[in-house]
């Protein structure tokens, strides 16, 4: 009995570690697909957005740390602006602590129109390895990863940013070139997992 416990725990403990070794997506690899509900109580597909946008914006986002509430107004208009250029920002709040109303009040509160789902036992953060809020990937018609990483460099002050690598990285796809500066550290809070 106690050889088969121990198995057991082995057994346990590899799975674990292989979760834990997971990474994130290659830049240029297929993006993990994932279907979601919306807050609104609509489905969501990657893959079936992606297909018919020039872009989508995948963002991890948390309602309560201050580095992805500091970007609450910035992602907002950047979801506004470009959206007429066929750009969709989404929004992912894998955060176990964070309950879906506490989400659609918070989208309320703060203007943000794009899709936002809850992630379920964090299945989507692990998929894409996210380890932090705010985190974002761009995501290209075919379905590939184009840029990882942080929004900007300044969360504290818009007006001083002088690396603005999500908007960068999305007018140079935008205009069919290559993303320059594919993979940016992102920084913020940590993901609540289950």
């Amino acid at each position: 009995m106690r050889l088969f416990r121990s198995i057991l725990v082995l057994a346990a403990l590899c799975a674990l570690s292989a979760v834990a070794i997971a990474e994130a997506p290659a830049i240029g690899a297929a993006a993990p697909d994932f279907q979601l509900t919306t807050i609104e109580g609509k489905s969501f597909s990657l893959s079936s957005e992606a297909k018919s946008h020039k872009a989508v914006v995948v963002m991890f986002i948390s309602t309560q740390c201050p580095y992805s509430n500091a970007y609450n107004d910035r992602l907002r208009d950047m979801a506004s602006a470009y959206a007429s250029k066929g750009v969709l920002f989404v929004g992912i709040n894998s955060n176990r602590t964070e309950d879906a109303a506490t989400a659609v009040s918070h989208a309320k509160a703060h203007g943000h129109t794009y899709p936002i789902m809850k992630d379920p036992r964090n299945k989507v953060a692990d998929l894409y390895d996210a380890q932090h809020t705010p985190t974002v990937y761009v995501v290209d018609p075919q379905g590939k990863v184009r840029y990882e990483g942080r929004i900007d460099e300044n969360y504290e002050d818009p007006a001083g940013v002088t690396s603005p690598d999500l908007k960068n990285a999305l007018e140079a796809l935008l205009a069919g070139k290559p993303v320059a500066r594919t993979v940016t550290k992102a920084f913020g809070c940590s993901i609540k997992r289950v």
